[in-house]
């Protein structure tokens, strides 16, 4: 099956996400649009030191939207992932550096553990 194209709402609606998340104080290092082969679509992939997936990150994640009034239509499937992930390790030793990382393309590659097929990158920190 063909993946779908990631649009400018999309990625409009990706940074609404990470600007609502912001501003209850859990900044993500990492953000990223990602298609991975165990997935046929989209991805929004977030890491931050303030989010844990093992315990009540998404249950933040969810809050920080409502109270953002991101409507449940528009949310996009967000893999929280840890920061300690050999995924999110690698992308941040190849690119935390590199300044600004926004608009970046990636894709056809390893990091880490995760083989990415298609990305669009926010920010790596």
């Amino acid at each position: 099956m063909d993946k779908t194209a990631l649009v400018s709402f999309d990625i409009e609606n990706g940074q609404h996400i990470l600007n609502a998340l912001e501003q209850e104080g859990k900044y993500p290092e990492v953000a990223l649009w990602a298609v991975l082969p165990e997935y046929e679509d989209w991805r929004l992939v977030i890491a931050s030191k303030m989010l844990d997936p093992r315990s009540s990150g998404n249950s933040e994640i969810n809050s920080a939207l409502q109270k953002a009034k991101v409507s449940w239509n528009s949310r996009p499937t967000i893999f929280l992932r840890r920061m300690d992930e050999p995924f999110i390790a690698e992308l941040r030793k190849i690119f935390a550096s590199s300044g600004d990382t926004y608009g970046m393309r990636l894709g056809g590659q390893k990091f880490g553990d995760q083989y990415i097929e298609d990305a669009f990158v926010y920010r790596i920190r």
